[in-house]
């Protein structure tokens, strides 16, 4: 598969950067969870079923994956099983930047993290 080696580094210093993360195996594929319970991101590095590249599962708030798919289907996917939850599949073959991917990462932990959680990172990410 044509992944960057470093695109699933750069999804775990994302996730594990952020407050009350764990990484455990879920269904075979690194998973990061919130708190223990709530999983918000997942590497499939080498695909999945009939999904023969390499690609990040990740929550999206309302009506994110319907837009962002409209606007660049090359990289973005509905996918299956946690699709019509509003999950979003990034290809992680197809030259998402560092920078999104980390975004995709703190977007989708906000989805489910707990308003505590979301304000500590706030305050994390506050200047000063």
């Amino acid at each position: 598969m044509d992944v960057p080696a470093s695109a699933p580094a750069l999804v775990r210093l994302a996730c594990l950067g952020l407050p009350d993360v764990q990484e455990r195996l879920s269904h075979g594929a690194p998973t990061f969870f919130v708190r223990g319970r709530a999983s918000f991101a997942a590497i499939r590095a080498d695909g999945h079923h009939d999904l023969r590249f390499p690609h990040l599962l990740c929550a999206a708030a309302e009506g994110v994956q319907a837009a962002v798919i409209h606007a660049r289907a090359e990289e973005f996917f509905r996918p299956p099983y946690v699709g019509h939850r509003g999950w979003l599949g990034v290809r992680l073959d197809r030259g998402v930047s560092a920078d999104e991917l980390a975004d995709l990462c703190e977007e989708a932990y906000r989805v489910v993290a707990p308003a505590t959680l979301v304000r500590r990172l706030d305050g994390y990410n506050s200047p000063g």
